[in-house]
C-alpha cells in the first residue's frame, strides 16, 4: 500500500478542474490497463481522512459499509490500513456487506488486519462513530438507487448522520448522489462529513444536491493527471485539500 502525503503541512484550499464520471473512468482505463494500483492508492487517501476522524473519536468503533463494485474494495483496503495505524487508534472495526458480490482481496486484508463481518441488525446496534460509505459508485443510477440491506441501514444512520452524531466519510462521491448533475433519484443519501473523491472531482459533488450531501470535499490526487490533460474540465470547485498518493504499491 502507498503512503499518502498531502500538498503542504496543513490543509489548504485549492481550486481545481471538475469532470463528468465518464471523462474520469476513460482516464482510469489505461491505467488499470497497465497495471497501475488505483485502488491502493485510493485506499491509503481515504485511511488517512478517515484515521483523522476515528482518532478524535470517543469511541474510535468504525463500521464500514460495502457494496459490490470498487468502493467497496476502496473502503475494505482502507479499513485494513485503519487496524494498522497506530495513530487512528481504532478500536474496532465493523465490516457490513450490503451485497452478495464482494472484493474478495480486500474482504481478507481487512479480515487479516482484524476487523469483523456484521449483519443489518449489529451494525444498528453498534453504535459507531465513523462510518465508511463504500456502497455504491458513479455508475449506478436509477430509482430506488439504494435497495435491501443498503437501504434499511441508510434509513437507520441518516437521522444521526444528519445531526453530526456520526462522521460519514463517502468514498468517491455519497452513494445514490448522481456524479454529473448531483440529483438524487428517490432522496434516500446518508449525508457526508466528507467526500474523499478520487482523481478528480466528479460534477455531481458541486451540482444540485451535491454541496449539502458531500461534506468538505478532498482531492486524492491518484495519477489520473496526464489521461485528464486531454479532456475538458466542465467547471471548477475549491476542494478542502489535495493528497498526493505515493506511486510505488503492488496492486490491490
Amino acid at each position: 500500500m502507498p503512503v499518502a502525503t498531502r500538498r503542504g503541512s496543513a490543509a489548504v484550499p485549492e481550486l481545481v478542474p471538475v469532470y463528468t464520471a465518464a471523462q474520469v473512468r476513460e482516464a482510469e482505463r489505461p491505467l488499470i490497463e497497465a497495471g497501475v494500483p488505483l485502488m491502493s492508492r485510493a485506499a491509503a487517501a481515504l485511511a488517512r481522512v478517515t484515521g483523522a476522524l476515528v482518532a478524535a473519536s470517543s469511541g474510535r468503533r468504525v463500521l464500514v459499509l460495502v457494496g459490490g463494485g470498487d468502493n467497496g474494495g476502496d473502503a475494505l483496503f482502507a479499513a485494513a490500513l485503519l487496524l494498522a495505524d497506530g495513530a487512528a487508534r481504532a478500536r474496532a472495526v465493523d465490516v457490513l456487506p450490503t451485497s452478495p458480490a464482494h472484493h474478495a482481496k480486500g474482504l481478507a486484508a481487512a479480515l487479516a488486519a482484524g476487523a469483523r463481518i456484521v449483519d443489518a441488525a449489529e451494525a444498528a446496534a453498534s453504535r459507531p462513530d465513523v462510518v465508511i460509505d463504500g456502497i455504491l459508485g458513479t455508475g449506478t443510477h436509477g430509482a430506488p438507487v439504494l435497495r435491501g440491506t443498503a437501504r434499511d441501514v441508510v434509513s437507520t444512520l441518516i437521522p444521526d448522520a444528519a445531526s453530526r452524531t456520526i462522521a460519514v466519510v463517502a468514498v468517491d462521491l455519497p452513494s445514490g448522489l448522481h456524479p454529473d448533475d448531483g440529483t438524487t433519484a428517490d432522496g434516500l443519501v446518508l449525508p457526508a462529513s466528507v467526500t474523499v473523491t478520487f482523481g478528480a472531482v466528479k460534477a455531481g459533488l458541486v451540482r444540485g444536491r451535491g454541496p449539502e450531501l458531500a461534506g468538505r470535499v478532498v482531492l486524492a490526487d491518484i495519477g489520473l493527471g496526464p489521461a485528464l490533460a486531454a479532456s475538458e474540465p466542465v467547471g471548477e470547485a475549491e476542494v478542502e485539500s489535495v493528497i498526493d498518493v505515493a506511486r510505488d504499491a503492488s496492486p490491490g
